[in-house]
């Protein structure tokens, strides 16, 4: 895995006096890898201080949301010929020492995503609001009974995955808000393998990108897009790298 281009993908909307850390944390954690800020829209210093920092950025001209920040990291690595993706918030709630933990996962379980679970770290002290709590319990045992293995936690951001999983996201199945859950049931289902390794995170910043995901609204529209997805007819979109 050391010979693979590895491209991490932060997504950010007014991180200024943030993002440029988790961007020196990640050179730190990993040297080699690249790093691409991609700017929802921000209105203060957040692409200064990720140039300065020495990530390259990519500015939308406008906030698009989430889920379509993602997207246009992921289309940049396709484009750019990475081998592998990682992607993690610009607030800080992500440690990127983590990271070598999720690559270590991908090779050794032959995954094509590895995603990173606070549920499963043990000194961990993540501590959700009640509604969320709920929600994520709800769709932990939807995506696990889906899937046919336990998922912790399937709202987690802190993900890195193999590139055909990134040119997978680039379709129109991947949703511009919030993916989550019905992103790892859709991953399943079109034959994908995915495996959660325990992880650190940290309470999100009051100004982050999910400071106006509110809960309620959130467990409504994600129970919805489950549904969807389970109604959609599922597609192999060609053969996932990681085998049997």
């Amino acid at each position: 895995m050391a010979s693979q281009r590895l491209l991490i993908v932060v997504p950010a909307s007014n991180e200024e006096g943030r993002i440029g850390a988790v961007i020196r944390g990640i050179a730190e954690a990993l040297p080699s890898a690249d790093v691409l800020v991609v700017d929802d829209g921000s209105s203060d210093g957040t692409r200064h201080e990720s140039l300065s920092a020495g990530a390259r950025v990519l500015s939308l001209p406008v906030n698009l949301g989430y889920g379509s920040a993602l997207q246009a990291g992921y289309k940049w690595a396709v484009r750019g010929g990475y081998d592998l993706v990682g992607q993690l918030d610009g607030d800080g709630q992500h440690p990127p020492e983590h990271l070598p933990r999720l690559l270590e996962l991908l090779e050794d379980a032959q995954v094509d995503v590895a995603i990173g679970s606070r549920f499963l770290d043990r000194d961990g002290h993540y501590r959700p609001s009640a509604a969320r709590k709920a929600g994520i319990a709800v769709f932990s045992r939807i995506a696990s009974l889906v899937m046919r293995q336990h998922i912790t936690d399937p709202t987690s951001g802190y993900q890195v995955m193999r590139l055909p999983v990134a040119r997978f996201f680039c379709t129109d199945v991947y949703p511009s808000d919030y993916p989550d859950a019905d992103i790892l049931i859709l991953l399943h289902r079109s034959g994908f393998k995915v495996r959660e390794a325990g992880v650190r995170m940290l309470p999100s910043s009051a100004k982050s990108m999910h400071a106006g995901h509110r809960s309620l609204y959130y467990v409504y529209k994600m129970a919805l897009s489950i549904l969807v997805t389970l109604l959609r007819k599922p597609t192999m979109h060609g053969k996932p790298t990681a085998q049997p």
